[in-house]
């Protein structure tokens, strides 16, 4: 019996961290925007060049960049010569606008959130929830990271 408990904690323990995490993808995305920030004004890059130097599967590096231009952070050029390139300054691409294109929300919970706010099902009212204000500075403290860390702070 004991065994199982504990068992059981530490799977409910991983649970709850890993939904603070970002996915892999946007793991992905932030290190496919770094090689291509490195490159700013230099011309398109292929996606091949870009998977095989940060170690990404192509197909899903795809995606993940025409999500990524389908939210205007990067310009796409065909033909001879083509491939991917920032739309902008990569001092102007945060990691809380990033995160929030591949992932979602940045809060804890739906809400405190900024930009995706939902009323927690299990909550009778926002005012009278003991966690609302723990998880405003939760939010709080990841935004200020976030937002401040942009693309150029990964290439100096």
């Amino acid at each position: 019996m004991i065994r199982a408990q504990k068992s059981l904690s530490i799977r409910f323990k991983h649970q709850e961290t890993k939904q603070n995490m970002i996915s892999k993808k946007a793991k992905y995305a932030l290190k496919a925007l770094k090689v291509l920030a490195r490159e700013y004004e230099k011309g398109p890059l292929l996606i091949a060049n870009i998977a095989e130097s940060e170690h990404i599967p192509k197909k899903f590096l795809e995606a993940i960049l025409l999500e990524l231009r389908n939210h205007g952070i990067l310009q796409s050029q065909k033909g001879k010569g083509g491939g991917y390139y920032l739309r902008m300054s990569p001092d102007q691409v945060t990691f809380a606008k990033i995160i929030r294109i591949i992932d979602g929300p940045i809060s804890p919970t739906l809400c405190v959130s900024l930009h995706f706010y939902g009323k927690c099902d299990d909550c009778v009212s926002e005012e009278a929830c003991s966690l609302r204000s723990v998880m405003e500075k939760w939010r709080d403290a990841n935004l200020t990271v976030l937002e401040e860390t942009t693309l150029a702070d990964l290439i100096k």
